[in-house]
């Protein structure tokens, strides 16, 4: 027994289940790590820049949780988060909005719109982002160098765009990967369900199982196209970005019991990856 568990009227543990768990609360605690993710972006568009970045925007954003993080970070920063979904939105409205300070408040807007026809109020934007890899719901070459134009369009003058990328051998396979989360509370599973050589489409879902034996499937959905680095850093040429960097992440010193090292989450520009398994990087592509 802890010491917190010890003290007269301590609120048990959460056990998650898959009756009373909620999907999108899952996803934030399996899948993203804004902190992390937005100590890359502002340390990585200060490096560059030589200045710190204000205004950002953040493409199909879901819940807004990055939104939400940048707004934490400054008083002077300003986000702005697109989706097409109302019900990720209504969720984090609720849930990462409401968490924050009246003042935090005012400087974030989560909008329902299409990111291939932003709207007012989201240009001039010091950072833009796309990530979790959502732009590949674009299929086609037309359609993903048209996003990049717009984001080109929605960038100041010294702008960066974000985006990530995963890759490597495994991502052709058809399989599971299961992950505890939360010491063991539940286990997230990314599962790679088809994958079609010719059109390059990956269906994809992420389910959840629990300690109680139970399991929430199909949690979440994708269809994708499996774009390759050199194809998503053409792309962005041809949409009159000048200049893209790749942010490749190093190892960890530890080994797992197959003798694989995972990431340590930490990233460095790179024209040098290396064909592993398995791959998350970032790209910067400059205005």
């Amino acid at each position: 027994m802890t010491r917190s568990d010890s003290r007269k009227g301590a609120k048990p543990k959460r056990k998650y289940t898959a009756a009373n768990a909620d999907r999108h609360e899952l996803y934030q605690l399996a899948v993203q790590n804004v902190e992390s993710e937005i100590d890359f972006v502002d340390e990585t568009f200060q490096a560059m820049r030589k200045r710190k970045a204000e205004r950002l925007r953040e493409d199909f954003c879901g819940t807004g949780n990055t939104s939400c993080e940048w707004v934490s970070r400054r008083k002077t920063n300003i986000a702005v988060g697109l989706d097409i979904d109302a019900d990720p939105l209504a969720w984090g409205r609720e849930h990462n909005f409401a968490k924050l300070k009246p003042a935090q408040r005012e400087r974030v807007k989560l909008l329902e719109r299409d990111v291939l026809d932003p709207g007012p109020g989201t240009g001039k934007m010091d950072i833009v982002l796309a990530m979790n890899f959502s732009y590949w719901l674009f299929m086609d070459r037309k359609t993903m160098r048209r996003y990049f134009e717009r984001v080109r369009e929605s960038l100041v003058s010294d702008g960066v765009f974000f985006l990530d990328h995963f890759g490597g051998y495994e991502a052709y396979q058809e399989q599971e990967e299961e992950r505890e989360v939360e010491g063991g509370k539940f286990t997230y599973i990314w599962d790679q369900q088809k994958y079609n050589p010719i059109s390059g489409r990956v269906d994809c879902a992420i389910h959840f199982k629990f300690k109680d034996g139970t399991e929430m499937r199909n949690a979440f959905t994708y269809s994708w196209r499996l774009w390759s680095l050199p194809e998503i850093r053409e792309i962005l040429e041809e949409a009159g970005f000048k200049k893209t960097t790749v942010y490749w992440e190093g190892v960890d010193d530890e080994e797992d019991e197959e003798g694989f090292a995972g990431g340590n989450g930490e990233f460095e520009a790179t024209e040098e990856g290396t064909a592993d398994a398995g791959y998350i990087c970032y790209i910067t592509a400059e205005k």
